[in-house]
């Protein structure tokens, strides 16, 4: 969709927070593309507060929309925001976009599904290789990013040092 087309579909407002300045696109594959603010693009940073608005446009018709509000509840750490992603009537297509035949799911040693942003927590100590120190069971890893390829396999910072861990040594907190 052209910017224009978004526009038109969103009534010139960011689809998120309704928002009317600093709008742009951005593309959501396979689903398509919605029209967000710098915010909530992530273009400037975001307090807390602000993502609230995600439990409106979690109600969006749009199914892009909706899916994109679902992806960005994941990646939030506050309760409200699980909550909110729990009790979202999904539209068949969304649900369809959420289970892709052959996505690469990343679960924890307990089985439960990790998203990117999620804090996870060490089960056991770890030797980094080539940093010179053991990452402690217990070390909290907040943030992290999911290995696009490999569903044994996120990305965290511990101690300052951007590391590669297994999925079978996590828990999700």
């Amino acid at each position: 969709m052209t910017l224009d087309e978004l526009k038109a579909r969103s009534g010139g407002v960011c689809e998120f927070c309704g928002a009317d300045r600093g709008l742009g696109g951005v593309e959501l594959p396979p689903a398509g593309a919605i029209l967000l603010c710098g915010q909530c693009r992530g273009d400037r940073a975001a307090p807390e507060e602000h993502w609230r608005c995600l439990e409106g446009a979690a109600w969006s018709q749009e199914p892009v929309v909706q899916w994109a509000v679902w992806r960005r509840l994941g990646s939030l750490e506050a309760a409200w925001a699980a909550e909110v992603r729990e009790g979202m009537a999904l539209m068949p297509q969304v649900q369809g976009w959420i289970n892709l035949p052959g996505a690469v799911e990343h679960r924890d040693s307990n089985g439960v599904l990790l998203a990117a942003g999620d804090t996870v927590v060490l089960v056991k100590d770890l030797v980094v290789k080539g940093a010179n120190f053991t990452a402690k069971r217990g070390t909290a890893v907040r943030g992290i990013a999911l290995v696009a390829d490999n569903g044994a396999q996120i990305e965290g910072r511990v101690e300052g040092q951007k590391i590669v861990i297994l999925t079978e040594f996590v828990k999700k907190k």
